[in-house]
């Protein structure tokens, strides 16, 4: 399967959530997570996609790196999270978190699906997509969870 180019908006360890702004060209602060919360890993978007919160599909991009804003990589994508996310105003929408590894990463070069990931890690991950919404008043759902052909098949 050929890599996706990822676009990292979060770099890992974090505390601050950064968005792209299209018009603006730029990096933008989107908001500050509560105290002691932070990015477990950097989290960005595919390029020329569009999720049902009508921003391009979110990826959690598992590595033993960290990056930057702006930083580009090629990964394969090993899984998804289909979610749905209600606002304070009731209102639902698809909002999928997908998972990938870079294509150059060492530690997790043999992580071809999320189920090859430590069952551990992967309910860490769905607890803090889960406490991350929840200052802003949303709540989310984890559909399913599905391995790399299924995700691939939603970006597709």
């Amino acid at each position: 399967m050929k890599p996706i180019t990822i676009v990292i908006e979060t770099p890992k360890g974090s505390t601050c959530k950064y968005d792209y702004d299209q018009e603006l060209k730029c990096f933008k602060l989107k908001k500050i997570l509560p105290v002691g919360m932070v990015f477990p890993f950097d989290f960005g978007f595919i390029p020329d996609t569009r999720g049902g919160d009508g921003d391009p599909l979110d990826v959690m991009v598992i590595s033993e790196i960290g990056t930057f804003p702006g930083c580009c990589i090629d990964c394969r994508i090993i899984g998804v999270f289909k979610i749905e996310q209600t606002g304070p105003d009731g209102k639902t929408i698809r909002n999928d978190r997908f998972f990938a590894v870079p294509e150059v990463s060492l530690l997790f070069k043999d992580v071809k699906d999320i189920d090859d990931l430590p069952h551990a890690v992967i309910n860490q991950l769905e607890s803090f997509f889960k406490n991350y919404v929840q200052p802003e008043g949303k709540q989310l759902e984890v559909l399913e969870r599905l391995g790399a052909t299924a995700a691939r098949r939603l970006i597709y």
